[in-house]
């Protein structure tokens, strides 16, 4: 008897773990899962037109789209999976006459910078 009892509390947990949908457990950590480039206000509010590339990725960092074929446009994608499972996205585009920041759109919008036009 005294073996039988033993056996059952030790293997109770791991009889009960294999059972998914039992909730005597609270649930594990989920941690945040970020992906992309993070765009802030402050970095998008430093943006002024006629930047160049140099400038431009010194402020926002490297792109995480470059087009192979049109090497004007450079594409920002930030994405942020909850841990409910919901998950965000920004973008943020920016596109260039030759060397030079022409237009720039996206999710976010400056502030102080008010010669800054929408891209077409």
């Amino acid at each position: 008897m005294y073996i039988k009892a033993l056996t059952i509390v030790f293997a109770l947990p791991f009889i009960i773990s294999g059972c998914s949908n039992l909730t005597l457990f609270p649930s594990a950590y989920r941690t945040e899962i970020h992906q992309g480039n993070i765009v802030e206000q402050e970095m998008v509010d430093q943006l002024k037109l006629g930047m160049t590339k140099t400038q431009v990725r010194f402020v926002l960092g490297t792109p995480l789209i470059a087009d192979t074929f049109n090497q004007d446009r450079w594409d920002y994608y930030h994405s942020v999976k909850n841990r409910d499972g919901k998950t965000t996205s920004e973008t943020f585009s920016v596109l260039f006459e030759g060397d030079q920041l022409s237009a720039f759109e996206g999710d976010l919008t400056p502030n102080d910078n008010r010669e800054a036009s929408a891209a077409p």
